[in-house]
C-alpha cells in the first residue's frame, strides 16, 4: 500500500473523530486549547489501538480467507463508508462536554469503524506500525483541530466532513477489489 492510500484511509477513519470534536466545539462553552488536545488524545489512541486489535484477528484468520480477501476488503470499507455517510444524514453527535466517561465512549464508538479497517489491513502488504501511526497521528491532529474550530464554525461542516470521510472509505473499497481483479 502506498503512503498516499494509507493517508485517504487514514483521513477516511478520522472524519467521525472530527465531525464529533467539531460538533462538541461548538457546543462547550470556553472551550480551550486544554479541552480540544482531549478529544485529539481520546480519539488519536483509540483509532491507533482498535486497527491493531482487527489486524491481530485477521491474521489469526488470515490463511482460511486468503483466497477472497479482496472481498472482504471491498465489503468492510464500503459497509464502513455507506454507514457513514447514512449516519451524517441521521443523528446529531454533539455531547457538550470532555468528561471522561463521554469521551472514553465517543471515543470508542468513532473507532469501532477503524476496527473493521484493520481486519482488511490484515490481508494486505501493509506495515501495520506505520499504518496505525499515521491513522492515530491524523486523528489527533483533526479531532484537536475539530475541537478548535468548531467554536467558530457552523454545524454544516461536521456533517459534510463525516460524508466525505464516507467517500474515501468506499472508493478505497473498490480500488482494492479493482487492484485484486484485474491486476
Amino acid at each position: 500500500m502506498h503512503i498516499s492510500e494509507l493517508i485517504l484511509i487514514a483521513l477516511g477513519l478520522s472524519m467521525d473523530a472530527f465531525a464529533v470534536s467539531l460538533s462538541n466545539g461548538m457546543v462547550i462553552p470556553d472551550l480551550r486549547l486544554r479541552d480540544a488536545l482531549k478529544f485529539g488524545l481520546f480519539f488519536g489512541f483509540f483509532q491507533m489501538l482498535m486497527p491493531l486489535i482487527g489486524w491481530l484477528a485477521g491474521r489469526m484468520f488470515s490463511t482460511y480467507i486468503a483466497t477472497f480477501d479482496h472481498w472482504v476488503a471491498f465489503i468492510l470499507l464500503g459497509y464502513i463508508g455507506i454507514k457513514m455517510i447514512i449516519e451524517a444524514k441521521n443523528k446529531e453527535e454533539a455531547q457538550g462536554n470532555t468528561h471522561f466517561r463521554i469521551m472514553l465512549v465517543l471515543a470508542i464508538a468513532t473507532s469501532i469503524d477503524a476496527l473493521a479497517a484493520g481486519i482488511t489491513f490484515a490481508f494486505m502488504p501493509i506495515n501495520i506500525w506505520v499504518s496505525i501511526f499515521a491513522i492515530g497521528a491524523i486523528t489527533f491532529f483533526l479531532s484537536t483541530v475539530g475541537a478548535l474550530l468548531g467554536k467558530k464554525a457552523g454545524a454544516a461542516l461536521g456533517h459534510h466532513a463525516q460524508v466525505g470521510g464516507g467517500i474515501l472509505l468506499v472508493a478505497m473499497g473498490f480500488k482494492i477489489l479493482i487492484e485484486h481483479l484485474f491486476f
